[in-house]
């Protein structure tokens, strides 16, 4: 008897259901539509922006939060159309790589109506591009952080599935309580070889080539501190380091919160293979040389470099030059001059983390009035330097009045990341564009999320050094846990650039 009524019970909930799709089918069904002559005011602000085929539904809501409901119609220029009824514009991700792969070089046409106060109104339409460059990277590392300068409050690396909305995490401070992460960073996207420093007790380097995960001690008793900053050579065997401290100042009634800034600064490359450290006096000056990056070919090394000064007092006075120096990777040896690319002090700019193409075409950097710290900078911007011609412009089309940095590149040197905190000057979000083969930038746009406004107004962290990667990263984090608390570290050595 009871599993009759079981069974009664459970045939007529379906029923139920679509009863309330068909009453909310009824109430959201777009008639006696009037027109607006403007295009809609969505969050997030898709409009005109050129996306890859197979990116996460561009999914958005509307800025006025008081509608009853929208209906959104999407058609592409090469065929196939989508259309989504509710609350906010909610695309079936399978639909919508259909739909952008039908479209590849073509454009898709949104058409957007809006429910309030029981009159639907029609918006002009607005399209977005879908580019003829693949983005073929799986996802996109970076770590989140609460915005509050503390350490705590679970900092983690993280990775997101770029073409779903999937996060995972990599490595996170509940998995190794009070220890600060930061400076990951996979060989050219390649998550075969990445590092990852740990600031603070215990802290240290991971090294993870083709799974095996080892933890270095890169402070010897000739360097000033453990590396940071880092940065992998194209073959994989030597990674760039600054050797550096943090500070942090804060301001009271001016408009900007914090300067971060550095009393001293190296720069090294360690050899994996051996645990070596190679330095060059060229490196190892007074002056502050941070944030290295090989060149494409790895026979450069990008670098900035300013001069000390008493900080914080004279903040103001940090002017980073952006230079490059030699590098052989056959002899572990650098050259023996240094090139300055963009003199800081002469042109009172500070030049700070080049992040050259892949495909050796393009120099991407940060330009800020002061500093070597970008992301609180807020009229940090990017520029874009073509390594043919050797002239630079600054991307006046994705800059805003807020810090732009943190920017990689895709492996195909296609598609680019970084962070901005355009929206409200406090949390720096993921934005991505596409740059085409004469260095004109698409309209950024920012990493989709189900819900965006639901998501990012209940996000509580700011994202910062994101990086593209071709494959899922596997870090095995309880080996982490293990070897970060035995607190064992294989100590480099030291092979100067004389030997």
């Amino acid at each position: 008897m009871k599993r009759r009524v079981y069974t009664k019970l459970v045939s007529l909930v379906p029923l139920v259901l679509l009863v309330q799709l068909v009453l909310l089918g009824c109430a959201n069904k777009v008639e006696n539509v009037s027109m607006v002559n403007a295009q809609p005011q969505i969050y997030p602000d898709y409009i005109g922006v050129t996306i890859p085929a197979d990116i996460a539904p561009l999914n958005f809501n509307m800025v006025d939060e008081d509608i009853d409901g929208m209906d959104v119609l999407v058609k592409g220029s090469k065929g196939g159309e989508l259309h989504v009824n509710g609350a906010w514009a909610d695309f079936d991700i399978a639909d919508w790589h259909t739909l952008t792969e039908q479209n590849i070089g073509g454009e898709l046409t949104v058409t957007v109506c809006v429910k309030k106060e029981g009159q639907w109104k029609q918006y002009q339409d607005f399209v977005i591009h879908v580019s003829q460059y693949p983005l073929d990277d799986w996802g996109l590392t970076y770590r989140r952080i609460k915005p509050g300068y503390e350490v705590g409050g679970d900092i983690g690396i993280y990775q997101r599935d770029i073409h779903t909305f999937n996060e995972y995490a990599i490595l996170t401070e509940t998995v190794v309580p009070g220890r600060c992460f930061n400076c990951h960073t996979a060989n050219r996207t390649n998550p075969n070889r990445i590092t990852l420093q740990m600031r603070g007790e215990g802290g240290g380097t991971m090294i993870q080539k083709d799974g095996k995960q080892t933890w270095v001690e890169t402070k010897t008793d000739s360097t000033k501190a453990a590396g940071s900053y880092s940065y992998w050579h194209p073959d994989g065997d030597y990674v760039a380091l600054a050797v550096n401290s943090v500070h942090q100042s804060f301001f009271t009634g001016t408009g900007q919160r914090i300067e971060v800034y550095h009393k001293f600064s190296n720069v090294e490359v360690l050899d994996t293979r051996t645990n070596e450290l190679i330095l060059s006096p060229l490196l190892q000056t007074d002056d502050l040389e941070i944030f290295p990056a090989f060149s494409a070919d790895g026979k450069w090394l990008y670098y900035s470099t300013s001069k000390p000064c008493r900080v914080p007092a004279e903040y103001e006075k940090v002017k980073c030059s952006l230079c490059r120096i030699g590098f052989d990777a056959k002899t572990g040896t650098f050259g023996e001059m240094v090139d300055t690319l963009l003199n800081g002090p002469a042109t009172d700019k500070s030049y700070v983390l080049a992040r050259p193409s892949y495909d050796g075409r393009w120099l991407m950097y940060c330009v800020s009035s002061r500093g070597n710290f970008p992301v609180s900078q807020n009229d940090a911007d990017l520029w874009l330097m073509d390594l043919q011609t050797g002239e630079s412009r600054e991307l006046k089309e994705l800059n805003s009045n807020q810090s732009e940095c943190f920017h990689n590149w895709s492996e195909n040197s296609k598609w680019f990341v970084f962070c901005s905190k355009r929206e409200d000057g406090m949390y720096t979000k993921l934005y991505l564009a596409c740059i085409d083969d004469q260095g004109k930038v698409s309209k950024p746009f920012l990493l989709p999320q189900q819900n965006p406004r639901k998501f990012y107004s209940e996000m509580m962290d700011a994202y910062n050094v994101p990086d593209f990667t071709k494959t899922k990263v596997d870090v095995d984090a309880h080996e982490a846990y293990r070897q970060v608390f035995d607190n064992k570290r294989e100590q480099v050595k030291l092979r100067s650039q004389n030997e």
